[in-house]
Order: structure tokens, then sequence, then C-alpha cells
């Protein structure tokens, strides 16, 4: 019996090997097709569709934003959303994501990361990089560009120094810090 259904499977896997994509019938996307309501088959793309080499796009992507408050609140809040389950709030890379077993991305606050310019960090979000899928499609590129600048906020926070601070806040904190 078990050689009779061995038998039968294996004729079925062959007999099935025969079909060739170039044999089975298609429509030719220039002649008219019964298949669709208007009688073509080559279709109009969906409405809202964008091309991925659309203009617009690539000169979003280029275009960085001037930098300024409420740019960084936007990009506190979109990093917040899409990139602090890794990364962690702080950027160290400890994030819930990585608590949970998946791998540990690297912390902002390294010298390679630090040193890296801001085109690096835009194509990574764009990209993708190791284990980070892309996020061209989830986040615009004025978002992406937002949270670039937050993330150099984050190196800055982590990073400063004394010199770094405008002369009326350092001088405030030497003071208090002398009392």
């Amino acid at each position: 019996m078990n050689r009779l259904f061995a038998t039968l499977l294996i004729s079925m896997a062959v007999s099935a090997c025969g079909q060739n994509m170039t044999d089975q019938p298609k429509y030719n996307e220039y002649k008219p097709g019964p298949l669709f309501r208007d009688g073509r088959v080559l279709q109009s793309p969906v409405a809202g569709t964008v091309a991925r080499d659309d203009p617009d796009r690539q000169r979003a992507a280029a275009e960085k934003p001037h930098l300024d408050a409420a740019l960084l609140a936007h990009g506190h809040e979109q990093f917040d959303i899409f990139c602090a389950p890794c990364h962690a709030r702080t950027g160290a890379g400890n994030g819930m994501i990585v608590q949970r077993g998946m791998p540990r991305p690297p912390s902002f606050h390294i010298q390679r990361l630090r040193t890296a310019d801001d085109q690096h960090f835009f194509n990574v979000i764009t990209n993708g990089h190791g284990a980070m899928y892309s996020y061209a499609q989830r986040v615009p590129a004025r978002d992406r560009w937002a949270i670039v600048a937050y993330v150099r906020a984050l190196q800055l926070s982590q990073n400063a120094g004394l010199d770094d601070l405008p002369n009326d806040e350092r001088t405030r904190l030497l003071s208090e810090a002398s009392q």
C-alpha cells in the first residue's frame, strides 16, 4: 500500500514539472483583454501611487530642512515612535526590543557614529542596515531629516563639554558647582 502511494505521489510530482510559465495562457499587455472592464490589459496605476524614481521624492530627500526647535521636537516624536524600541530613548542601543532578544544596534554615542555625517544616518533610515529594515516607505524624507537632527541632539547631550555651553549657562553652572 505504501509503495503504491509513493509511486502515485512521485508520478504526480514528475508530471507537474513539465509545465512552464512561458507556455501558460496569458494576455499581451498591449492587446485587448476581456478580463478587465475597460478591455485593456495594461491598467493605469492606482491613484496615489508614487514611482520609486519620483523627482519630488528625490528632491525632498536631498533637501535638508532648516534646523530649529520645531524640527527637533518633531524629530524627538518620530524617534520615539520608530527608533526608540531598538535604540532606546537615549540612543544607547538597549531598547525594549533588544531586552527581548533581538540583536543590539550600536549606540549612537560611539566615536564612529559621532563622527559620521548626517547623510549616513539618513541613508541608514532610508535603506536599512544590518538587522534594521528600510523605513523609506514608513517615514517621509522630512521626518527622516528631523530624526537625524534629534540623533545629533542626543549625541551632543551625552558628549557635551563645558566649552559647548553658552557663556551665561557656563557661568551659572560653575557658580552652582562652587557653592
